[in-house]
């Protein structure tokens, strides 16, 4: 989920102010010149403008887009892998969606007649990957992505989970420092550029890697800004950030779109990796149509609205949504954004009409529309052959059994089955440390994927593989255990519902024992009820000292959570992963499977 600071919003509230102001007396002159270009801006369109030429001016260029890859080669399992369609009469089905073999032969189509096609991302191309992908260091997807003919991307916050060293290795190449080649090839680093513009060295202050990158071709020049959520400390490890500042993402993709400006590029896509929330999860809902209210809402319709207008779209990330809709510039123009969903189950399909006279795009003249990787067309031979030759490493390790479950036991809620698993199964290591362990806390954002009940492979149904937990849980967090007051507790439980987190709440997932009332009647912290907290039963004694197992990153003060990051008597275990496996492992058989919690801690009021 997206975090960013209140004083981080103000300035965006002054600035949006200020830009309102100025738009005021040009937002006439420039609906009238719009009016003067040929077409209309369209969003959710299904169009086929195969790289027409218009006759001595306009030239029609195919921008394909997809955001949040995550390393999912293969096509995700359950409810990850599917994406929802709104019918004509109103009601939705799902769709089976996703897998790189498909997402490959769909680009490719869709890349037919147009001579001037780009192909560009939104970030989190990797980090929390599957285990083929995540077991190598997401060396897979590097190689997925360059047979996929990717021009260039921004960095998500998942690009540093292991810190700004791997993603120079995964841009430049080489062998991984600890663990070596994993074949007899050397690693041979992304065929494209990813883009840093707002992620600076702290000693420098200059970009990690390329702010910015400018395709060309016979005349026609655009130019991308690529930038990362400005909170992204917030959400990643500190070791992954060290030595690295994330600045203002208007402010930096202002400054680059002048600079190009100024080389003489005047037709600018920003990739941003942060995200909005659309009206409906309906990756076709036309939220340009009457009575779609303000189409998206969340932290990228702040930034789209304020973005300098020398931007002509912006292709964005993070939230995992889908959505194709246009937002006013500052000066009032339409501009598109869009944001393909999550783990190659979507791609965009943007027509951008370039100006030769002016060497601008002819903003009303842009259309957009989200399509589905659908599993009805052939599989790619090349990307076949690649996912075949990295499970051939994988597969020793992969597809040993850990443990047997009795049903899905899903990820999805407030508070979820799948949570208090993973809670339980740190509370259970964490006496394997110190018996004296009284709780656990798990942030929903470290949970991946659900667990399912039916086979994903040869294992059969109701096996857990170490490839499924390793999905589940990719980050390699250790479990920390930490020594709290009971008034430290509490206070962690109000972060929850307030600070960073009250726009957008993270309900940590709770182990055995711990219970609450949650009032979502309420604001803020008061959404916790404090006098309902109970630890076997008693009240939280403010007072006293419990000892609490998180992750590291929790440890750390991670995900707005900055009480957890002041636990004192460190012990730190092993990583959170082998908790999982060894909870599943002495607590299952094929004849005696866990049960899904039922997700009953937590007393939700609405």
């Amino acid at each position: 989920m997206p975090a960013t600071s209140p004083a981080h919003h103000q300035r965006r509230r002054r600035r949006t102010n200020r830009l309102l102001a100025t738009a005021a007396g040009v937002l006439t002159a420039g609906a009238l010149a719009a009016a003067a270009l040929p077409g209309s801006a369209t969003a959710g369109e299904n169009h086929g403008n195969k790289g027409k030429t218009h006759p001595g001016r306009y030239q029609d260029v195919q921008l394909l887009s997809f955001n949040d890859l995550h390393g999912n080669l293969e096509p995700p399992s359950g409810s990850s892998g599917r994406v929802t369609e709104l019918q004509p009469d109103g009601t939705t089905k799902t769709v089976d969606a996703g897998g790189v073999e498909y997402l490959a032969t769909h680009l490719r189509e869709a890349r037919k007649g147009n001579r001037y096609s780009i192909t560009a991302a939104g970030g989190d191309m990797v980090g929390a990957s599957p285990l083929l992908s995540g077991l190598f260091h997401d060396e897979p997807t590097v190689e997925a992505l360059n047979k996929l003919d990717l021009d260039v991307t921004s960095v998500g916050n998942h690009e540093f989970d292991e810190g700004a060293k791997e993603l120079a290795r995964l841009q430049n190449g080489g062998c991984h420092p600890v663990e070596g080649c994993y074949t007899d090839k050397r690693f041979k680093g992304a065929d494209f550029p990813y883009l840093t513009a707002n992620v600076l060295d702290e000693k420098t202050r200059k970009p990690l890697l390329k702010p910015y990158w400018v395709w060309k071709k016979q005349g026609v020049k655009i130019g991308f800004i690529g930038v990362t959520l400005e909170g992204t400390p917030n959400i990643v490890s500190a070791e992954g950030v060290k030595g690295l500042a994330f600045e203002d993402e208007v402010e930096t993709i202002d400054k680059y779109a002048e600079e190009l400006r100024r080389q003489g590029v005047k037709s600018i896509v920003a990739l941003i990796h942060e995200g909005g929330f659309p009206a409906s999860s309906s990756y076709n809902y036309d939220c340009d149509s009457p009575g779609a209210g303000d189409g998206v809402s969340g932290p990228i319709a702040d930034i789209a609205k304020n973005v300098s207008p020398q931007v002509d779209a912006l292709v964005t990330g993070h939230t995992h949504n889908a959505y194709v809709c246009t937002v006013p510039d500052p000066a009032g123009k339409p501009r598109m954004v869009t944001s393909a969903a999550s783990f190659g189950r979507l791609y965009t399909d943007t027509t951008l009409t370039y100006d030769r006279a002016t060497g601008d795009i002819a903003r009303t003249a842009v259309k957009s529309a989200n399509h589905v990787v659908t599993r009805d067309v052939p599989k790619a031979p090349d990307m076949t052959r690649l996912i075949d030759r990295w499970n051939t490493l994988a597969a020793p390790i992969g597809d040993r059994a850990i443990g047997y479950i009795s049903g899905d036991v899903v990820k999805d809620g407030t508070e979820s089955p799948l949570g208090d698993l993973i809670a339980d199964a740190q509370l259970e290591y964490g006496r394997t440390l110190d018996a004296e362990t009284d709780l656990a806390l798990m942030n929903p954002g470290g949970i991946r994927a659900s667990l399912t009940h039916a086979a994903g492979g040869k294992e059969g149904d109701g096996v857990v593989t170490f490839a499924e937990a390793f999905t589940v849980q990719p980050f390699a967090n250790t479990v920390n255990l930490q020594d709290f007051t009971g008034a430290q507790v509490v206070q962690a439980l109000k972060e929850q519902v307030s600070g960073s987190n009250e726009a957008a709440p993270k309900i940590l997932q709770i182990s055995s024992g711990l219970t609450y009332t949650l009032d979502l009647t309420k604001t803020g912290a008061d959404r916790v009820v404090t006098d309902s907290i109970r630890l076997d039963g008693s009240p939280i004694d403010p007072s006293a000292t419990y000892r609490v197992a998180t992750n590291s990153f929790l440890a750390g003060g991670g995900d707005g959570f900055p009480t957890l990051g002041q636990g004192t008597n460190d012990l730190v275990g092993e990583d959170d992963l082998t908790a999982l496996e060894r909870y599943l492992t002495a607590n299952s058989t094929p004849t005696t499977p866990i049960a899904p919690p039922k997700a009953d801690r937590i007393t939700i009021v609405r």
